[in-house]
């Protein structure tokens, strides 16, 4: 079993490109059904759960093949719409097919997704909105029947929650449903507007993405495109916060600043000094942290709650006193019980956790519970004294390519054994 092992007290110099978007990889692959043509998706991350989705595109009877991040996938020979058990558990993110597929071919199968188990995420949205569409839908022990039987139709479909998950899903199918849908209460998130752009490109009609109110005008079919993946904002966090935890500079190119806006307002907060040239953000930290007073987690324009635990490793050394509070998930907290053994001191109670900062962390044998929280004890052992090793990788190599070959050209000691 791979592990890693990060010597910390390292100092972070130099610059480095961040990857595609995991978040917007999901959604996009998805949507590659409904063409019925070859699309190529540039800048694409090269990441378990981009592995599991084309293993399902395959299944399902797509070509795909992918090399040095462009990924091309062909779905004329879609002749399927079951997707098996074995590989809707791989990730949470796979109910997203259910659109595509109840769109493409009028009928889907698929079990509850699996994933990281941070808490539950509904998919009651998901299927409200598609039965608003004209969806029959049979939960037949645990394995949900849909059927279109006179194909979906447009609807005015309120979101009680801003679901980023039921607005792409409720986009993917609108885009070749008979008539107009308006999703209000829609998520806002720049992952949001990458998939509008995606299918915009193939011939659809979306307009409002990224707004509140999202208005799709069904068209009769798509066609192919070539588009490129945005840059992955939660990674981009999760560096900033690495530099943050170890000291240092470093240079993030390739990223959208306006995509990180929460993030960038605490880690400034936390004392560290951060310039913007265009697509270059440079952070510096050159001094002890000073704990930022809230993080509260919240729908997008809001700080992220994939940024949360990052960014909680990273004031575990500041000093005084952080407060997190966690809107999002239940369970995002599995990583706290890791970086008390590193020394950190964190009170939790239900969706509150306390950060009292400390002067130093040690390191540890610790273990990854889910994907975020892999990237958090990353962050601490950067900046802890000591060697760190890390299990637990299946979860981390869901959406970090390569970081130890990441931060490793930026000076620190991560090793993958």
């Amino acid at each position: 079993m791979s592990r890693l092992v990060i010597d910390g007290m390292k100092r972070l110099r130099g610059e480095t490109t961040i990857q595609g978007s995991k978040n917007s990889a999901l959604p996009i692959l998805a949507a590659t059904l409904l063409c019925g043509d070859e699309s190529v998706l540039f800048n694409c991350p090269d990441l378990l759960d981009v592995a599991g989705s084309i293993n399902i595109l395959r299944y399902l009877g797509c070509d795909v093949d992918f090399s040095d991040g462009t990924l091309t996938c062909n779905s004329r020979g879609l002749d399927r719409s079951h997707i098996p058990d074995s590989l809707m558990r791989e990730m949470r993110s796979s109910i997203i097919f259910l659109g595509a597929l109840l769109a493409r071919t009028g009928s889907a199968s698929m079990c509850f997704p699996g994933g990281c188990e941070i808490g539950p995420r509904p998919i009651d949205l998901h299927l409200n909105a598609l039965s608003e569409m004209g969806a029959v839908i049979e939960n037949d022990h645990g394995v949900f029947q849909c059927h279109a039987p006179d194909g979906l139709n447009g609807a005015k479909i309120a979101l009680s929650f801003p679901s980023v998950g039921a607005t792409e899903n409720i986009m993917i199918c609108a885009s070749i449903a008979d008539g107009t849908t308006v999703i209000t209460n829609a998520a806002r998130e720049p992952e949001i507007c990458d998939l509008a752009d995606y299918l915009n490109s193939c011939g659809a009609r979306i307009s409002g993405a990224g707004e509140g109110t999202v208005v799709i005008d069904g068209v009769e079919k798509l066609h192919g495109t070539h588009h490129a993946i945005i840059p992955d904002r939660i990674v981009a966090s999760t560096v900033m916060a690495a530099c943050a935890s170890a000291g240092g500079k470093v240079c993030l190119n390739g990223i959208i600043p306006s995509h990180l806006g929460g993030v960038i307002s605490v880690v400034e907060e936390s004392g560290c000094d951060i310039s913007i040239e265009n697509n270059t953000l440079t952070v510096a930290s050159n001094k002890r942290l000073i704990a930022p007073r809230v993080v509260r987690t919240m729908p997008y324009p809001g700080f992220p709650t994939d940024a949360q635990a990052p960014i909680m490793a990273m004031t575990a050394k500041s000093k005084g006193t952080a407060l997190f509070i966690e809107n999002i998930f239940e369970n995002r907290y599995l990583h706290v019980s890791s970086l008390l053994r590193m020394g950190a001191n964190i009170k939790v109670e239900g969706k509150v956790a306390v950060v009292q900062g400390v002067e130093s962390l040690h390191g540890a044998e610790v273990e990854a519970m889910d994907l975020r929280g892999a990237a958090s004890l990353i962050v601490a052992a950067l900046g802890a004294e000591g060697e760190t090793t890390l299990a637990g990788l299946k979860y981390l190599d869901r959406g970090y390519e390569n970081i130890e070959v990441v931060l490793s050209s930026l000076g620190g000691e991560v090793k993958r054994v």
